[in-house]
């Protein structure tokens, strides 16, 4: 929005000329979201509190039994840091800019409604699973079927041309001209990207400051591939797909990073706050819509390495018990607790240990994902 009421008057004041640079407004929606965040935090604790909207501790270790109480839906903080600096400093005609913030929306809108059932109606489970499940399919599908109906819009640069790349490719990372077109098979793996994503940090945010401090690495590493992605002369030289119209989710990119910042001063160790589905739904989905927007679904498995895992935890855990159940009439687990960083608390790691360690993990992801560019 200060685009287009600001930059017009720069041929009458010079001073205006900024907003046509895109580090420019990336660096301020990024400051914009980190104050909000500070500015709203206190207060939203205060009314949760207020309101007695707190954590129910169903199942964790049981040194976590003592969150109970702490405020959560914190997601708010996080949608209100990400879509008001969003309208401020984007520019309101791109179209990726206007699908990533929906899908954001709609996505913190199920969470909303999952914790509010959860905390407030004190229904147990929260939102039913499929209903959840019908929300992201449908995030999935629009995207899906948005991203193969619109014209041409990634390229390849080859000897200084712009070699068209169809709607429905994607890229394999590590590998040279690695763009396979998978056809109609393209909006199937749009709906496991947004659904996975998003679920992934869900099942993360499971201590103090770990998912929002993994979502901030991950996205710190989007807003380098966005900004590299919608310059031409960067795609040419690193030999990557050249999307013109991602320059806006640079700046969204950065605002996440500022939002997850903002939030981890009153998410981390010890918690005054917890986001909730209100705030790990949406921010997951927008991940995995930055990846699928840059062409880089396969390389998102890298990125958010430590998502995986959590999500992969879970998953060996379920059917470990059921194949053992099956087998001998009494099911074991394969870890002592999942998603994996409760079996680390119970293997005798401090809470923050695992926290920090994780976060590690994460930067080094983000690094390896990087090389990529390079190497292929």
């Amino acid at each position: 929005m200060l685009y287009e009421l600001l930059y017009p008057l720069s041929e009458k004041y010079f001073i205006f000329n900024v907003f046509q640079y895109l580090t420019f407004r990336a660096a301020g929606a990024a400051i914009t979201s980190l104050l909000i965040s500070f500015f709203i935090g206190p207060k939203i604790i205060r009314t949760l509190k207020f309101r007695q909207i707190g954590e129910k501790i169903y199942n964790g270790p049981e040194s976590h039994q003592k969150k109970e109480g702490t405020p959560t839906m914190g997601g708010v903080i996080l949608l209100l840091s990400i879509i008001l600096p969003s309208i401020l400093w984007c520019r309101l005609d791109n179209e990726f800019f206007q699908l990533i913030l929906f899908i954001t929306i709609f996505m913190g809108f199920i969470g909303f409604v999952d914790d509010y059932l959860k905390v407030i109606k004190s229904y147990n489970k929260g939102l039913i699973a499929r209903y959840k499940l019908i929300g992201q399919f449908i995030c999935g599908a629009l995207l899906g079927f948005y991203l193969i109906s619109i014209n041409q819009y990634s390229f390849i640069i080859e000897n200084g041309v712009s070699i068209p790349v169809s709607n429905t490719s994607i890229s394999l990372p590590f590998i040279a001209n690695g763009i396979y077109d998978i056809g109609i098979l393209y909006i199937l793996l749009v709906i496991i990207i947004v659904t996975a994503s998003s679920n992934a940090v869900n099942l993360t945010d499971g201590l103090d400051g770990l998912a929002a401090g993994l979502v901030a690495i991950s996205c710190l590493a989007f807003s380098a591939i966005a900004y590299a992605t919608s310059r031409y002369d960067f795609s040419d030289y690193l030999n990557i797909i050249y999307v013109p119209q991602s320059e806006e989710i640079f700046v969204f990119a950065l605002i996440l990073v500022g939002s997850c910042i903002g939030f981890l001063w009153f998410n981390a160790y010890p918690a005054k706050i917890f986001m909730g589905d209100t705030g790990s739904l949406p921010i997951g989905a927008a991940i995995g819509v930055m990846a699928i927007l840059f062409k880089k679904e396969i390389l998102l498995i890298i990125i958010g390495g430590v998502f995986v895992v959590e999500a992969l935890s879970v998953i060996v855990q379920v059917l470990y018990y059921k194949i053992t159940k099956y087998r001998s009439g009494k099911g074991r687990r394969f870890f002592k607790m999942a998603p994996i960083h409760h079996h680390f608390e119970l293997m005798g790691w401090h809470e923050n240990q695992v926290v920090v360690r994780l976060w590690i993990i994460g930067i080094i992801c983000a690094i390896v994902s990087l090389t990529s560019f390079k190497i292929q």
